[in-house]
């Protein structure tokens, strides 16, 4: 852990000295370099202090997101200045050795830095910098609608025009404006819809951090045919060093409860189902399975009594359980709601068109619907947000899918 804060501490001064020659490139004043350069100093501490004393046994706390969040403002920019200026340099260097020899002794080894690299990497770095701004001042709250409509050719008639809401991956520990969450309840409730799920992640760590935000999340409105949710890797405690076993086990009971408490039925590697006239589907609900997290999710468990005729919705928390398990599964899982991704809240996204997102070299579900042979996983962007405190072009979600009878018209 020493060496590789050392280098991460070397790496940062590194980008510093490179961001400062981009600066003194274009400005002149002594003064203002010397508060560009303690203020920079200043930052820098900060943020090493911050990793420092980060606390295993707490885990994320609004001061850890604020470090990382001023980390990824102030140094991404600069990473984009210093590779400028690296490439600039390493083109002096070339041009030092071949001017040396050529034996041209009326030149200086390197030449002078150029005023417009320095320019045009400045410009570069206020891209990355002016959308990290915006998104822990904005992004992260700038909730977004997004409907989807699905056809089956074998669903239940009476289910025919279905509307489902979906959230997932609210990180309640990260809020800090209940006039924002309130606004985000009041567009769940807007969508009147048969039904909501919740697949997971109600807290970064902690049942504590859900507690100022039961009375909020109580305002979701039951729908006519229920509230349900799973779990999320999170909601597991296993990213903190705990003092006990029983401190751990007592901390998942309560956050198990806090599902209960603000109205939702946590399904537990087990399955409901809803009726509708003489209709009916079955709601599954796995616990966690990730490919590279917690392998709690027992679908066969879940699903027992079920058979491949039976209409169902599944709920898992992590989409490569999609991926790896559920969409080639012989008891035929008509819809997967999950979660987890968050698209990695920083990507491009035009609806319709065009997305991309470091998510997609990990996930190969990481965003929206996708489809196997009929059978479908919708990856819900996420409610909330953790470790970097904001969204930077993958908005908050809240999905709601409506269900179809019959073939998709192209």
């Amino acid at each position: 852990m020493g060496f590789r804060l050392l280098f991460f501490i070397i790496v940062l001064l590194v980008v510093e000295v490179y961001a400062f020659q981009a600066v003194k490139t274009n400005v002149k004043d002594k003064w203002f370099l010397v508060g560009y350069s303690l203020l920079s100093l200043a930052i820098l501490v900060y943020i090493v202090y911050g990793f420092f004393s980060f606390d295993r046994s707490v885990g994320q706390t609004k001061f850890t997101l604020f470090t990382m969040g001023l980390m990824l403002v102030v140094y991404l920019p600069k990473m984009v200045l210093a590779v400028v200026l690296l490439l600039e340099d390493v083109f002096r260097i070339g041009a030092g050795v071949l001017n040396y020899f050529t034996e041209n002794d009326n030149e200086s080894f390197l030449d002078s830095r150029r005023k417009f690299v320095s320019q045009i990497g400045l410009g570069l770095a206020a891209i990355p910098f002016l959308s990290l701004l915006y998104g822990v001042t904005i992004g992260k709250y700038n909730y977004k609608v997004i409907k989807q409509r699905i056809f089956f050719p074998d669903l239940p008639d009476a289910f025919d025009g279905f509307t489902i809401t979906q959230i997932s991956d609210v990180h309640s520990g990260s809020f800090d404006n209940p006039e924002k969450i309130n606004y985000a309840i009041d567009l769940i409730n807007e969508q009147n819809s048969d039904m909501i799920l919740f697949t997971g992640d109600i807290v970064n760590t902690h049942a504590k951090e859900m507690h100022p935000w039961i009375e909020t999340f109580n305002r979701i409105k039951k729908p006519q045919y229920g509230k349900f949710s799973v779990l999320g890797n999170h909601d597991y405690g296993e990213y903190v060093a705990w003092p006990s076993e029983s401190e751990k086990s007592q901390n998942f009971k309560e956050i198990k409860d806090l599902y209960g408490q603000i109205g939702f039925s946590l399904l537990l590697n087990e399955h409901t189902i809803i009726q509708k006239g003489e209709d009916r589907i079955a709601v599954v609900g796995v616990e966690n399975w990730g490919h590279n997290f917690k392998k709690a999710g027992d679908l066969n468990k879940a699903s027992e009594a079920l058979n491949d005729k039976d209409f169902k919705i599944l709920m898992s928390h992590d989409p490569s359980h999609w991926d790896h398990e559920v969409k080639n599964h012989q008891k035929n899982f008509h819809l997967t709601f999950s979660g987890h991704t968050h698209g990695m809240q920083f990507g491009i996204e035009i609806p319709g068109y065009f997305k991309w997102s470091l998510a997609q070299y990990v996930y190969a579900q990481w965003a929206g619907l996708y489809e196997h042979l009929g059978r479908y996983v919708y990856v819900n962007r996420g409610f909330g947000f953790h470790a970097y405190p904001g969204r930077v072009g993958i908005m908050p979600e809240i999905t709601v899918i409506e269900l179809k009878k019959g073939e998709k018209v192209a």
